[in-house]
């Protein structure tokens, strides 16, 4: 008899074993209601179910109740874990509230029916996404070439953990001995089981990271693309290899310009005094990098150099040329030469480069410096020269004037209303003065700009009368005669052309010449009337 209870029984475990499905899986997420159906089988109508029952396993294999549905009664079992935190819908399906770590687990659904009993397990997993990347331990200044820690980048509270990509310029880095070195660290938190990846790089830079962008990327198969930082940038220090200088003030430098020299190295961070090797002389700065020469002179022209305070040997070099000008003039203030005498104005230019030079008489420009082989009146004036090279400029100035005795050019006579217009004009220096031979009205005077001289006499002759003009200075005199009458249309003129004073006294020489032939002549004629008469 007992025999056959026990083959019954045995029977009864294998028929039970036969009726649990398959496990199944579940994706819940962590902080939300996550519904863990119960997959009975679709033959089995709810009316025919007598009881409903929930459970899970523990990690040691240990069984336990969360509720049990009989008819239309729900029992909820104690259980700290789970009170207030879940229910049973219509359709029998279990839900958890606040899903947490802790229901990560296997849980079963078993179903009874009149003849039947089955059992559904589902396992359920609670997955969630990691936190935005969090910067820590970040330096602000690294050094050339040595391993250094740059920062740590944390993608915290994630199930499955989180991976963490550092990327430099947007290029993934990858670790590189004595270069990249990238260590991985994974914690979980004992409250949440969640767990917080964090990588550390360490990182050998070079001159040319010192503008790049350093960042980290978080990947996690339920985000949709990843989550990256803020970009970081680092401060590379390096020591100055290259030193320059550099001559600030703008071309071309001129004597009496001050000259500012720059003076650059391409360390990080760059040095904050140099050297500036100033014509043997050496002048250090402190916080500057530059260095001034005021007013310089054509004796600054030359190379410079500048240098590293600790280190001499990396020097800059630079050069410039002062530029000037200097003139020289014998021919100055107030010059007083003859009429038909020779002149030329000397200057003398002394100039670092090529000198414009430009002329001119009473401010009107002339083609070519003032040189006269015979001098006119209208030589007379003020004369001014004007040099300029590169920005400089020198002037110089003198008065020439030409003095002689006067000369009448023209003497001529107009009508005038009732009487007549007498027009002398001549030229001489100093200013001559006129005198006339008749009385009249109006007297005046005015000078051209070539320097004659122009006597005006309104007069009214009540014959035929012959009018002198004569015009008189320290140095001579000269005289003009004009006829005049009552005539109306009496308009005669009489002109004196100019003569070289070395012509005139050429001809005065000939006329002397001929005076005295015609007195010897007249002196032998008598001497021979004399002999013929004491002969006879």
């Amino acid at each position: 008899m007992r025999a056959t209870a026990a083959f019954s029984a045995c029977v009864l475990i294998v028929s039970l074993l036969d009726q649990v499905s398959v496990y199944a899986n579940l994706v819940g997420k962590y902080g939300e209601t996550v519904e863990v159906p119960c997959n009975k089988r679709a033959d089995i109508k709810l009316e025919d179910i007598r009881i409903t029952k929930w459970k899970y396993s523990k990690v040691d294999g240990t069984v336990v109740d969360l509720l049990r549905k009989s008819h239309q009664n729900t029992t909820f079992v104690q259980n700290e874990e789970y009170n207030g935190r879940i229910n049973l819908t219509n359709s029998l399906s279990l839900q958890i509230f606040r899903a947490k770590m802790a229901d990560q687990k296997t849980f079963t659904c078993m179903v009874v029916t009149d003849g039947d009993v089955f059992e559904y397990p589902v396992e359920v997993l609670i997955e969630k996404v990691p936190s935005p990347p969090i910067i820590t331990n970040q330096s602000k200044v690294i050094e050339l070439g040595n391993l250094t820690m740059l920062a740590a980048c944390s993608a915290k509270d994630a199930n499955p953990a989180a991976s963490i990509t550092w990327l430099k310029d947007n290029v993934p880095l990858v670790p590189v001995e004595n270069v990249v070195k990238i260590t991985p660290i994974l914690e979980t938190d004992k409250n949440t089981g969640l767990s917080t990846a964090t990588s550390k790089l360490e990182y050998a830079a070079t001159k040319a990271d010192m503008n790049a962008k350093f960042t980290c990327a978080i990947q996690h198969k339920n985000l949709a693309s990843d989550l990256v930082s803020s970009p970081m940038t680092f401060v590379v220090h390096y020591p100055s290899e290259k030193v320059s200088l550099q001559v600030l003030s703008a071309l071309p430098i001129k004597e009496g310009d001050n000259v500012t020299l720059k003076c650059a190295a391409d360390g990080n961070p760059p040095p904050t005094g140099y050297n500036f090797h100033i014509k043997e002389k050496k002048v250090t700065t402190e916080n500057s990098d530059t260095f001034t020469l005021t007013g310089v002179s054509r004796a600054d022209s030359g190379d410079y150099k500048c240098s590293l305070v600790d280190n001499e040997a990396k020097t800059g070099y630079a050069s410039f040329i002062v530029m000037y000008l200097d003139i020289t003039s014998s021919t100055k203030g107030k010059i007083v030469k003859n009429l038909t005498e020779s002149f030329e104005a000397a200057l003398v230019v002394n100039s670092s480069g090529k000198a414009e030079i430009t002329w001119t008489k009473n401010n009107v420009t002339l083609i070519s410096k003032p040189k006269f082989d015979k001098l006119k009146y209208s030589d007379s004036g003020m004369y001014e020269c004007v040099v300029s090279m590169a920005g400089l400029v020198k002037k110089a100035s003198f008065e020439l004037r030409v003095q002689g005795a006067p000369v009448i050019t023209t003497l001529n006579k107009l009508p005038r209303n009732e009487g007549k217009l007498l027009s002398c004009k001549a030229e001489g220096s100093p200013k001559p003065t006129v005198q006339w031979s008749i009385n009249g009205t109006n007297a005046s005077d005015s000078i051209s700009a070539d320097g004659t001289i122009t006597y005006n006499l309104m007069v009214a002759p009540t014959g035929n009368v012959t009018v002198n003009c004569t015009v008189f200075n320290e140095l001579g005199s000269a005289t003009k005669s004009i006829d005049i009458s009552t005539l109306p249309d009496d308009t005669t003129e009489t002109t004196d052309k100019r003569e070289d004073p070395e012509d005139s006294n050429n001809q005065t020489q000939v006329v002397v010449g001929v005076v005295l032939g015609m007195i010897v002549a007249a002196l032998a004629v008598g001497l021979a009337y004399w002999i013929y008469m004491k002969r006879t």
